[in-house]
């Protein structure tokens, strides 16, 4: 990621330096997880769609730890896999929207506060700002070479209400919470970083 572009890591302290964490990763470009994965302080787990996992790509993604997704239906082995990387104390990745759009976290699917209100795990927000704001000449896929891509990480903070139940009114409750506190990271991190 350093030697293609110009990543600029602010917050990065705020990663709990051992045990679970989940970071909700907005989602404007497809370089955000690998972004993320290049420059964060500790390895990252990212629920990938099963589609990106063919060819060679299927046996790197498995190899650095990357957990593959059938987003049509409920997987249960994802599942089990996302909340055993967060059992082990890993660092698990998801892009709360489930999809790549506008990134700025306007449409929130349940699955993030399921892992983080049944793990326990806090949440660091993450803003990737700049992914999207220029394309490449040789590669339009991606952004420019050389672009600068901010990585603005976000106080971590526990999703539920502390009562320790699982409902499907406690997980609509933490989906609110958590959709309030990424929305005011992502103005923080644009005000911070000018973009």
């Amino acid at each position: 990621m350093y030697g293609l572009w110009k990543p600029r890591v602010l917050g990065a302290w705020r990663v709990p330096g051992s045990g679970p964490a989940i970071l909700a990763v907005n989602h404007s470009h497809n370089i955000d997880g690998p972004m993320l994965m290049g420059t964060g302080p500790r390895p990252v787990h990212f629920l990938i769609k099963k589609e990106a996992f063919i060819g060679p790509l299927d046996p790197f993604l498995r190899g650095i730890g990357q957990l593959k997704v059938d987003r049509t239906a409920a997987d249960r082995a994802a599942i089990t896999d996302a909340l055993g990387v967060l059992q082990d104390g890993g660092v698990l990745g998801i892009f709360p929207e489930g999809t790549r759009g506008e990134g700025d976290f306007a449409s929130l699917r349940a699955g993030l506060a399921y892992f983080a209100v049944r793990s326990g795990a806090p949440i660091v927000p993450v803003a990737v700002l700049g992914s999207a704001e220029s394309r490449g000449r040789l590669i339009p896929a991606l952004p420019a070479l050389r672009s600068r891509v901010d990585v603005v990480f976000g106080d971590a903070f526990e999703a539920g209400d502390g009562s320790g139940r699982r409902t499907r009114r406690t997980l609509d409750d933490a989906t609110v919470r958590i959709q309030e506190r990424l929305t005011a990271h992502l103005e923080n991190a644009r005000r911070l970083t000018g973009r």
